[in-house]
């Protein structure tokens, strides 16, 4: 359709300019979902058992092969392959990302929201066929379609973002990526009501539960992607004046001008050793996160154990099932209150790079995680709940917060011309992050284990570890300077660009399908902000209510 096209998505004037967030929201908050899966793979696990009244996984004979269990219809699938849709998922993230970051900034975020729409939302409507007929292969092939519309989804808003809000740059980001973040907080609960809803003795109503989320997703990503605007070429918002908030560079003439007054274009950035140090700085970064992250709700059962459900002293290898169970539940509201800071981090640390410099708020993710991460040891130990969790959901606030900042931090650096395709590059390093640490998790704690080592303490040198991470990226933080002039765009190639797209622009208000002026009435800003603003009020309020039960 021609009106896909990036020309017919510049906004006209009197356009406001904060209904671009909802926008991006809705898209954020379907996608982040993806964070989000692991509440199907148990129901996943036992859809045989359940339909033959068994109420439990029904397992295959131990001569099946791998190969045959991704047809049968005769035995459950164990929880492992089910999750190996979460890799494919966040492998193909970043890899489309890095493929495709360039096409978006030619195409333009209508174009690419609906890509991305078809893509994620056909992957959950492949997963109800997956489920409803029992063929694992078929999950694992649409969860490539899947990866693909994540990661035209996780970009889409970005640069847009960053070129409306030129002043608010790091606050942007933040909405933005934190939107992605809240998309587990609202989905997961969501799906667990639904499963909870369409489950019978002999179901366990997750085929259901993937078709309506499929459907709502649809209609959600729809309307975020036809409502996104693109700024005009050369926007500045009313009354806009750089400032110096350490985001200055030099211009390579003993001067200094404001950072992302300048383009570099994505063929020459990441050829700069700039691009490679926030690519290491996200890595770490995101390793030491995603480690915490997965080793969080075993770290909290197999340490606290007993202490949880008021039997100081108790290991958890000594408690009953069902006390098991309780001390899960309890873990659970945990996981959701990591993933409020998460949110909360994207969000907060991103607007305050704003105020004080990229580079410094990488410091203090640094710094300070290596910090906590080195005490969490002794903060288990100790037995100390209160500030254990203080210090785990600072350091997953750091995580969330490196996510954020990256974005601005890229259009510091490269300008804002071509962010969007930057970022997409860099995002590889998330893709690689999220394949290498649990692997290294797990292997180090199966160690720790064959040695005779507590499972209380099975944990102690991964997070060493996971300090160092930080340590290091510190390092590349510090190498980090301005990019030399020589890899800038002459004003030559920017005015071309943007001439280029002005020129469409204006043919395309000719055509008459491109109004010139398109006000913002207070009505729609009002319903937009209440469509995404409800869905995340009721997932805080899920989370609230687990985090209770865990103080409980």
């Amino acid at each position: 359709m021609k009106s896909l096209g990036k020309e017919y998505t510049v906004a006209g004037e009197g356009f406001n300019r904060w209904l671009v967030p909802t926008s991006a929201l809705m898209i954020h908050l379907c996608v982040g979902m993806g964070y989000g899966m692991s509440v199907f793979w148990l129901p996943m696990s036992k859809l045989v058992g359940v339909s033959q009244g068994l109420g439990k996984s029904l397992a295959c004979p131990a001569d099946m092969s791998f190969f045959a269990q991704l047809f049968t219809t005769e035995c459950d699938w164990k929880v492992v392959m089910c999750s190996v849709v979460f890799g494919i998922l966040f492998f193909m993230l970043g890899t489309t990302t890095a493929i495709l970051g360039n096409w978006l900034e030619h195409a333009g975020p209508r174009k690419c929201g609906l890509a991305s729409c078809c893509c994620f939302c056909f992957f959950f409507f492949m997963m109800a066929v997956a489920t409803f007929t029992h063929q694992l292969w078929i999950a694992w092939l649409s969860a490539v379609v899947g990866g693909i519309g994540l990661g035209l989804g996780y970009i889409t808003p970005v640069s847009t973002l960053i070129k409306w809000f030129p002043d608010r740059v790091g606050m942007a980001t933040g909405m933005a990526v934190g939107g992605f973040g809240g998309g587990a907080m609202v989905g997961a609960p969501l799906a667990q009501k639904l499963i909870g809803f369409f489950q019978t003795p002999t179901s366990v109503g997750l085929w259901q539960a993937f078709a309506v989320m499929a459907c709502c997703y649809t209609v959600m990503m729809l309307l975020g992607s036809f409502t996104m605007r693109v700024s005009a070429p050369g926007y500045k918002p009313a009354g806009y004046v750089p400032v110096n908030k350490g985001n200055m560079v030099d211009d390579g003439h003993g001067g200094l001008i404001e950072a992302s007054a300048f383009n570099v274009n994505t063929s020459k950035a990441v050829r700069t050793p700039q691009f490679w140090c926030c690519w290491f700085m996200l890595f770490l970064n995101v390793a030491a996160g995603i480690g915490v992250l997965s080793m969080a709700s075993p770290l909290l059962q197999e340490v606290f154990a007993g202490n949880l459900i008021h039997m100081p002293g108790v290991p958890f290898d000594q408690l009953t099932d069902a006390q098991k169970g309780q001390v899960a539940m309890i873990a659970a509201g945990f996981t959701g209150l990591l993933s409020l800071f998460n949110i909360g981090g994207r969000v907060v640390w991103a607007a305050l790079s704003d105020k004080l410099g990229r580079k410094t708020v990488y410091f203090i993710y640094s710094i300070v995680g290596a910090i906590l991460y080195a005490s969490i040891p002794t903060l288990a130990s100790s037995l100390n709940l209160l500030m254990f969790l203080c210090a785990v959901c600072i350091c997953i606030s750091f995580y969330g917060g490196g996510f954020s900042t990256i974005p601005a931090y890229l259009a510091d650096l490269f300008g804002t011309q071509f962010v969007g395709a930057i970022h997409g590059r860099l995002l590889t390093a998330w893709s690689a992050a999220g394949l290498l640490s649990p692997l290294l998790i797990n292997i180090i704690r199966d160690v720790q284990l064959n040695a005779g080592v507590a499972k209380a303490q099975a944990y102690s040198v991964t997070l060493y570890i996971m300090a160092c991470f930080l340590i290091v990226e510190f390092f590349f933080a510090l190498a980090i300077r301005p990019v030399n002039s020589k890899y800038y765009m002459t004003e030559q190639e920017v005015k071309e660009a943007k001439a280029e797209l002005e020129d469409k622009v204006l043919a395309a208000q000719a055509s008459g399908v491109v109004p010139k002026a398109t006000p913002t009435s207070a009505g729609t800003m009002i319903i937009c902000w209440l469509i995404v603003g409800i869905p995340l009020l009721w997932g805080v309020y899920q989370t609230a209510l687990q985090t209770i039960k865990m103080f409980s």
